[in-house]
């Protein structure tokens, strides 16, 4: 219901224009009035009222200045302006502050109640219309969530200057500004399933920490099947630490007793410039990579971190080498779930756990890399590629020359391991794929349909289909699905005679509005004008 208030200095006026209307009757709530702008105002800011009717000429606070005042502070309030005929130079300057309507003194309970009516249908209409905009925002938030993963890259990478990167957020909206800076890299996954499984209780959590982030004021991206980051801002490092440990405290309170996941957390080190990020994000991806060294769930710290992974610095005998210190499993760990932008992460940290005593020895760095070779190579010929088939570097003298040679081919023959996995799942999601799309076409109609129903029905998590399906077709689930959508409404509007709200729920959209919306934001014009014969653009 929409509610008005009214301020007039004139007892007898005021109280004709609130008891000439019936105002419930025709759909209105009379919530207030005033005598004057001065008190008018408390109480229009604490009743929130759509419309305000107020005469201009008044003690204390003439409606000119409440007028001012009120487009200020809450512009969405209409205001209808009382004046009389002689004021109307005065009114002026108050139509020009964008009052909805100009009304002269006197006026009948009839004209005052169309005017009001006439103000009404615009708020409906921009209400409507505000809606609209918030639909199809909350839509492309798959696009959205790109942007902001795009930003985080950028961040952390330092490719981009501190200018452009606040361009970037600002378009999202997003506010960098901070004197001190820390990240927190985060993932969770189920103990039982496998990592690309849909579970529901993953996606409760997922949502639950979002709402954290949001709670909070913190920054949160989402790294796909890496997890997602947490970027803390803060005016001193006091507080920088303060917002760390309660976000840490409040995840492990929300999985303390969750049997069912597993997560693992690595904070990076502070640092008080943006440009520094880069830093801030190596530190924490060296910590986040001890997640293949623990099998508990734990949140680390850099210094934490250090000490997991502390080895005596003694004098190197051959003798005293276990080659248990070459942990397969942890390698074949990272070979299924790591990312190529992690590797160099890993092998650091692994190597890190020998101690550089062991690794200055020629002879035990052959055996690393031997070792490491064939448990590549073995990993990919147990995903069914042929031994003729696996293009990962060949051993070379040069790699095993040094601890900074044998790092490098490690890293070197790990990625090829990942590139040669990911063309291998590419292969095996083109399955998948196909399979989405097919329910796609046959559910496009369905307004419901949206990247959950479908993982669900694929058994997957909704980010990991969204990275496999952008991947393959080079687009967003919402994008291909609203191209795929207006593409039959093209067809509809060409070849039948049916109307556009009718055309609008058979390719899935109940709100005639908004696929009217849609339909000319996608395609540069109305459904009218496309049935009309204008071309879309890219159509012949």
């Amino acid at each position: 219901m929409i509610k008005v208030f009214l301020v007039e200095d004139e007892f007898v006026v005021r109280e004709g224009i609130k008891k000439t209307i019936d105002w419930e009757a025709h759909g209105y709530e009379f919530c207030g009035e005033a005598g004057d702008g001065e008190l008018a105002f408390p109480l229009i800011q604490k009743l929130k009222p759509d419309i305000v009717i107020t005469d201009i000429k008044m003690p204390f606070m003439d409606g000119l200045a409440l007028s001012k005042l009120i487009k200020k502070e809450m512009p969405w309030i209409e205001i209808m302006i009382l004046s009389g005929f002689e004021e109307f130079e005065y009114a002026k300057e108050g139509i020009k502050l964008g009052i909805a309507q100009y009304l002269t003194k006197p006026i009948n309970g009839t004209d005052l109640l169309r005017e009001i009516d006439a103000v009404a249908e615009k708020i409906r209409e921009k209400a409507r219309e505000r809606a609209i905009r918030e639909k199809y925002i909350k839509e492309m938030k798959e696009g959205y969530a790109k942007e902001r993963k795009d930003l985080f890259h950028d961040l952390v990478t330092g490719s981009k200057s501190m200018a452009e990167l606040l361009e970037h957020a600002g378009k999202l909206e997003i506010d960098l500004s901070a004197i001190w800076y820390n990240i927190l890299l985060f993932k969770m996954q189920p103990v039982k399933q496998g990592h690309d499984e849909y579970s529901n209780r993953l996606i409760e959590i997922e949502k639950q920490i979002a709402e954290l982030a949001e709670s909070r004021e913190l920054l949160l991206f989402q790294r796909e099947l890496e997890g997602v980051a947490f970027l803390f801002r803060a005016d001193s490092e006091e507080e920088l630490k303060e917002k760390q440990t309660d976000l840490i405290n409040e995840l492990e309170h929300l999985l303390a007793d969750d049997k069912e996941i597993r997560y693992f957390g690595g904070v990076g080190v502070a640092v008080n410039r943006m440009s520094e990020l880069p830093l801030c994000f190596e530190k924490a991806s060296h910590v986040f990579a001890h997640r293949y060294f623990v099998k508990e769930s734990v949140v680390l710290q850099p210094e934490e971190a250090e000490d997991s992974l502390a080895v005596p610095r003694e004098d190197f005998s051959l003798s005293e080498v276990n080659p248990k210190h070459m942990d397969r499993s942890k390698i074949r760990d990272f070979l299924k779930m790591g990312q190529k932008e992690e590797v160099i992460y890993f092998v650091e940290e692994f190597f890190k756990a020998m101690g550089s005593g062991a690794l200055s020895s020629t002879i035990f760095r052959q055996y690393v890399i031997m070792d490491v070779y064939f448990c590549v190579t073995e990993f990919l010929e147990e995903l069914q590629i042929p031994r003729d088939k696996i293009d990962v570097p060949d051993v070379s003298a040069e790699s095993m020359q040094s601890e900074k040679s044998m790092v490098a081919y490690v890293v070197e023959i790990m990625k090829s391991a990942l590139e040669l996995r990911e063309n291998a799942a590419s292969n095996r999601y083109r399955n998948v794929l196909d399979e989405v799309i097919g329910y796609i076409e046959k559910h496009y109609a369905e307004e419901e349909l949206s990247l959950n129903v479908l993982a669900s029905h694929v058994n997957f998590s909704p980010n990991h289909l969204s990275m496999i399906f952008s991947q393959q077709t080079g687009k967003s689930f919402i994008k291909y699905l609203t191209e795929y959508r207006m593409q039959k409404a093209k067809e509809l509007l060409r070849c039948t005679g049916k109307r556009s709200s009718e055309i609008s729920v058979e390719v899935g959209y109940k709100d005639a509005h908004y696929f009217s919306y849609l339909f000319k934001k996608t395609q540069g014009m109305t459904p009218t004008q496309y049935r009309g014969g204008k071309n879309a653009e890219g159509d012949e």
